[in-house]
């Protein structure tokens, strides 16, 4: 009786927080030829945040996008981002994102370190978080949270895009902005 009640109250504790996808976007940056950046983003993703502390230093943070939703304003680039020169979206049609930490630094200021899947490798990535806060929304009453994500990675480590060194730097800056609605 008491292992039930425990295990109960363990399961209340945590709170799900689900991605509130028209105040979110999941974009990054690459330079092209060297010279001038290239933004683009992903239009299908989905984000989950799990954590039974207000300040989320225990949350999990779980993130899928679909790699043919990516989007750079230019449908050529696109067809050639999806293609085996670089995602190989046909084979790898989906990125993933999962939390190992989300440490707090100073004021509103994160570390997230997970691992980052695309192109079928996985490896670790160290994020900076902005917490943005946690209101009561005025219309719907509900709890949200919000969130700025950026950070850097080598696309090269995770197999994307290795013969165009020189046309698009090896370096990926991603950026993301994410509202989240406790559940």
């Amino acid at each position: 009786m008491v292992i039930a009640a425990l295990m109960i109250s363990m399961a209340t504790f945590a709170q799900t927080w689900n991605l509130d996808k028209s105040h979110a976007k999941l974009g990054f940056t690459v330079t092209h030829l060297m010279v001038s950046d290239v933004e683009g983003s992903f239009k299908s993703f989905d984000v989950t945040l799990t954590s039974s502390k207000d300040d989320f230093t225990d949350a999990v943070i779980t993130l899928t996008a679909d790699v043919n939703s990516i989007n750079t304003d230019n449908d050529k680039r696109d067809a050639h981002l999806k293609s085996p020169d670089f995602f190989d979206a046909s084979k790898f049609p989906t990125l993933s994102f999962k939390s190992k930490s989300f440490k707090h630094i100073d004021g509103k200021n994160y570390k997230l370190t997970g691992d980052l899947t695309m192109h079928g490798v996985t490896k670790p990535v160290t994020l900076d978080v902005v917490y943005n806060g946690t209101i009561t929304h005025p219309m719907s009453k509900k709890l949200i949270a919000g969130f700025k994500v950026s950070g850097t990675f080598k696309r090269s480590d995770f197999g994307v895009g290795g013969a165009m060194t020189g046309v698009v730097s090896d370096e990926v800056t991603l950026i993301a902005n994410a509202e989240f609605v406790k559940q």
